[in-house]
């Protein structure tokens, strides 16, 4: 069983929600990512998010958008990030994904990418630029690879939901609003009504991101969703404290409540 699934099984068991952190591979370092990774396994994370800095990240705002300048400043490879995941892997089974864009996996190759990605134990990819119509060239590959390929929905995508969670595995990344990720005061009144509407036309764990900053919020989406996600909130504490893992450990545990 893929690790992203057993941990929502066993969470549904207990009741509880999942905490889903992220943070940009690169930032500070690549060897404070590996860091990083412990940090918030022990500050609470059910679920470990991965970004590969991109140059172009259509879904990524200012927070995370200069977390990867910062990579790239390191020169952050993407051999780096494959090295440090099987780095990881020696010390812990927390799920980890990549939230990673299309021409990363493209320029290295379906196939490729998805078996190096098995190698290094990767549990899942999200790919925020892979339309539905051509998911599947990938999909073919990740899942001969026991990898889930999350989808992301929006409040805009509506009809389309149950065809974007057909035969997806893992959960479904509900984007909490229009716009790119990043902090922010307030959420569409009609947050709860979208979240039970996409509930309805899936089986699957469905978690929530883009905006969620403290503990406030994330409680108050726990009672909505089987996961909720945090990045940029954590991206700017490594930000501030130059990657200290005691200060992120903390902050991350002071988020999800364990």
């Amino acid at each position: 069983m893929n690790r992203i699934t057993k941990v929502f099984d066993n969470l549904k068991k207990e009741g509880k929600t999942a905490f889903i952190g992220y943070i940009t591979s690169g930032d500070p370092t690549i060897k404070r990512t590996e860091d990083l990774v412990y940090a918030l396994q022990e500050g609470g994370a059910d679920i470990i998010e991965l970004g590969i800095p991109y140059s172009d990240p259509l879904a990524d705002g200012k927070v995370i958008q200069s977390a990867a300048l910062r990579a790239f400043e390191n020169e952050i490879k993407v051999d780096d990030i494959f090295k440090c995941v099987q780095n990881i892997r020696v010390k812990t089974e927390v799920p980890l994904l990549f939230l990673v864009y299309y021409n990363t996996i493209f320029s290295m190759g379906n196939e490729v990418f998805s078996k190096k990605c098995k190698k290094v134990g990767i549990d899942g990819l999200i790919v925020p630029d892979l339309p539905l119509e051509e998911r599947d060239e990938l999909k073919k590959f990740t899942d001969e690879d026991n990898i889930c390929l999350i989808p992301l929905v929006a409040p805009t995508s509506k009809s389309r939901v149950k065809d974007i969670a057909k035969n997806s595995k893992g959960f479904i990344y509900c984007v909490s609003s229009m716009g790119v990720t990043g902090t922010r005061d307030s959420f569409n009144d009609n947050i709860v009504e979208y979240l039970q509407e996409i509930k309805k036309q899936t089986d699957l764990p469905i978690a929530i991101g883009f905006g969620i900053r403290d503990k406030k919020t994330v409680d108050f989406f726990s009672k909505h969703v089987d996961g909720v996600i945090v990045g940029s909130a954590i991206v700017q504490v490594v930000k501030k404290t130059n990657g200290d893992v005691k200060k992120v450990k903390e902050f991350v545990k002071e988020l999800s409540g364990k």
